[in-house]
């Protein structure tokens, strides 16, 4: 998921010509192409603000293959992976293990399916935790008492969880009832419910594991989210970077997590890829592979930084503003909406960690203002 005011819709000029999509809106295509030794690059379709296929690459070994994000939940998907499988020679008895990089549903879609198919390892980063994770957890009644193993369950603790106000008194960014009505009708494919990840190699920082025939080395890479992996391929510079950094968006940064400042440890994550060295290729959830893994790096933090000095300097016009109010600056109105709160209320949760704002509370709306 992503967000910001450059792909929340595909670009139009005022005079209302269409620009060229981005690469990560482009539709998947069937196509299967080496883009690594070992490691097939196939694309799985969805249908998603500013998306339009993810990236599922398929990892050979002598055991078989592993899969890296299986896509959405839901049959329609799940056809297209057994097709795309099919398309560079493999069943679906073929695969051994499923890389999750993170907790998203277009990345984790597909995977207690593949692993009631198979029985194949899911592995992720240690601190996986998906949003029914945190419903459960943030909700009023007894956990003990909460059903959410069908489909229509998962469905209404997600509604319940975001009927709440956010943190900064907004709406919270929501699923869409498109995607709600996808989880419904996955709990009747084959298979039985939709089934949230329960991962079976979590790995922590640094931690390795082998895949198409070599070692990779555990990257913890939080920020788009606070679980996010990447994995990287010493001997042969490969980085397969997720939804980190993507190479024509700038990731979705959400407010709605439980660090206090999600901003300054993407920042971190961010400078890890800078630092890596002797990249030869990145493989993005999105979009084409790319070789220059640390530049792009650091234009998403140079993105994130010229946002923070748009807030500084609408500080002026908003001595007291609201999330609301900082957002109208930030985005353009087209991208106006509960995921531009969340990423706008992530910067200003930033500055104010600096100690360049201080925050209110009135009526339930967080405001800040500067410190000066």
């Amino acid at each position: 998921m992503t967000n910001d005011t450059q792909h929340q819709h595909p670009h139009t000029h005022d005079h209302g010509h269409q620009r060229p999509p981005k690469q990560e809106q482009e539709d998947a295509s069937t196509d299967i192409t080496e883009v690594a030794p070992g490691i097939l690059r196939s694309q799985l379709p969805i249908a998603m603000p500013g998306l339009g296929h993810v990236n599922c690459y398929l990892m050979e070994d002598e055991r078989g293959v592993a899969v890296v994000d299986p896509g959405l939940p839901g049959e329609d998907s799940w056809v297209h992976l057994v097709d795309r499988l099919k398309r560079a020679d493999y069943e679906v008895a073929d695969v051994h293990t499923i890389v999750v990089t993170h907790s998203h549903p277009d990345h984790y879609g597909g995977a207690m399916r593949l692993r009631y198919e198979t029985n194949a390892d899911i592995v992720t980063h240690e601190t996986f935790r998906t949003i029914w994770d945190a419903a459960e957890m943030d909700d009023d009644e007894d956990s003990s008492n909460l059903e959410i193993n069908s489909a229509d369950d998962q469905a209404a603790a997600l509604e319940r969880y975001f009927s709440r106000p956010s943190p900064w008194g907004g709406k919270r960014a929501g699923p869409s009832p498109e995607f709600l009505e996808r989880l419904r009708k996955a709990g009747e494919s084959a298979g039985g419910s939709f089934s949230i990840p329960a991962p079976t190699v979590p790995l922590a920082d640094g931690q390795t594991i082998k895949l198409a025939r070599r070692e990779w080395v555990a990257m913890h890479t939080p920020g788009h989210t606070y679980d996010h992996l990447c994995l990287f391929d010493p001997e042969h510079g490969v980085v397969l970077t997720g939804d980190h950094v993507l190479p024509s968006i700038t990731p979705h940064i959400s407010g709605l997590t439980p660090q206090s400042d999600p901003l300054a440890e993407f920042f971190a994550s961010l400078v890890r890829m800078e630092d890596l060295g002797d990249v030869t290729v990145a493989l993005p959830a999105h979009g084409h592979p790319f070789a220059d893994l640390g530049g792009r790096a650091r234009h998403i933090i140079d993105h994130h930084e010229e946002r923070l000095d748009t807030i500084r300097n609408a500080t002026h016009d908003l001595p007291n503003g609201t999330v609301s109010d900082f957002m109208r600056v930030l985005f353009r109105e087209r991208s106006w909406g509960d995921m531009a709160e969340s990423e706008t209320y992530a910067h200003l949760e930033h500055l104010r960690e600096l100690g360049e704002l201080t925050r209110s509370e009135s009526d339930g709306f967080a405001s800040y203002a500067t410190t000066e």
